[in-house]
């Protein structure tokens, strides 16, 4: 079995259970779930599903800059979302950092939850891959 490695930065929100923010295991990294906290403060983000969004994709973004990628490396996401009513909104975001002009989106499952950490709004995990055919 190849082995694997923790990734872990500052500049998201910390893990506060018997998790990792990522594990790379040879080219795959594997994220787990980010919600709107910001790690600056370890607080939910003020507003609604847009701001939210917006803080989990920046938290997103961090973890990968850690293990020397980017967003464009990411092949697979899974978004859960307490109101399917705000996937719209959601979706505007999401697209802004994943699916920008010339990008080939990654694939992609939502799923309606009752209920996220915090009482979130958001969380959304990853599948990166270091050599994405872009």
């Amino acid at each position: 079995m190849p082995s694997k490695t923790a990734i872990s930065t500052p500049d998201a929100p910390a893990a506060i259970g018997p998790y990792s923010q990522a594990i790379r295991v040879g080219e795959m990294l594997f994220a787990s779930g980010q919600i709107p906290i910001d790690p600056k403060t370890g607080n939910l983000v003020h507003g609604g599903i847009t701001e939210q969004t917006t803080q989990v994709m920046e938290n997103i973004k961090a973890v990968l800059n850690k293990a020397g990628i980017d967003l464009v490396h990411i092949v697979k996401t899974t978004v859960f979302i307490k109101d399917m009513n705000d996937f719209a909104a959601m979706n505007a975001v999401y697209g802004k950092y994943l699916a920008p002009e010339g990008v080939i989106p990654p694939a992609r499952s939502t799923v309606e939850v009752a209920r996220l950490p915090k009482d979130a709004l958001v969380e959304v995990e990853v599948i990166a891959m270091e050599s994405p055919d872009a």
